[in-house]
């Protein structure tokens, strides 16, 4: 499928990272279960993962189930579970056959024991791939990324690895959980809501953020499109002036 001619190819961003908002809402409009929405979901995440493909970003990073979606209703948590677990078996063809790699982040241990052995089958079979990276930010906040971060540095720190004068931001940037990766150039929230959650908190530092009220499973490779566009007209300053920035200083 070709791009839009609005979109530059050479002005895509690496790393996209997305909230995937409005399951719940979308749901109540249909007059549904929670559940409903968050399995009419899926259909956005293939749109988005195909999307991310053909624009040729690298890295895809998508916020799945948070920390504090464990204080969710017992039932919600049982059917998200029994939706990741299908989908990641159901999407396992879209993922072979354009090459990319499944990647998790956030305190996985506590997901139930059959969410993990679906997931880490999925994760070694897909390993070779390499035409892009998609992470599940899973029982992950922002929040617990850089308390593990700092307990990580502080052993090393303790067995003496590393000493206090070499902690910077940079050292500490190769202790959270996305390490090996870029970060995200821009974030895409759905559902209108204009705050990031606990999401990515260190990593989203100078990232674009892109708003858009389409509920999640209403979004669609040309809301994508629209938000990679927004993006590409932005002028990316990190703390400088836009004279600074223009003139190359």
């Amino acid at each position: 499928m070709s791009l839009p001619e609005s979109i530059d190819p050479n002005n895509i961003p690496k790393h996209l990272a997305v909230i995937m908002d409005g399951n719940g809402r979308w749901a109540r409009k249909a007059g549904a279960e929670r559940s409903f929405g968050h399995e009419n979901g899926i259909k956005s995440v293939r749109e988005t993962v195909e999307g991310c493909v053909e624009l040729g970003i690298k890295y895809l990073t998508l916020y799945a189930f948070s920390t504090e979606n464990w204080n969710r209703p017992a039932d919600e948590i049982e059917a998200l579970m029994t939706i990741l677990i299908n989908s990641i078996i159901s999407e396992k063809p879209t993922l072979d056959a354009n090459s990319i790699k499944l990647h998790t982040v956030g305190n996985t241990a506590s997901l139930p024991e059959n969410c993990q052995k679906a997931l880490q089958q999925a994760i070694d079979e897909t390993a070779s791939h390499s035409n892009m990276t998609l992470t599940l930010a899973l029982s992950y906040s922002g929040r617990w990324d850089i308390v593990q971060a700092t307990k990580k540095i502080a052993d090393s720190v303790k067995e003496g690895k590393i000493s206090i004068e070499e902690i910077d931001e940079s050292l500490f940037s190769s202790f959270v959980s996305t390490a090996d990766m870029p970060e995200p150039e821009l974030m895409i929230r759905t559902s209108g809501e204009f705050r990031i959650s606990n999401f990515l908190l260190w990593q989203l530092a100078y990232s674009e953020i892109y708003v858009t009220d389409i509920l999640w499973p209403d979004f669609t490779k040309q809301h994508l499109y629209e938000a990679i566009e927004n993006y590409q007209q932005r002028e990316r300053r990190f703390g400088k002036t836009g004279e600074q920035i223009n003139t190359g200083q």
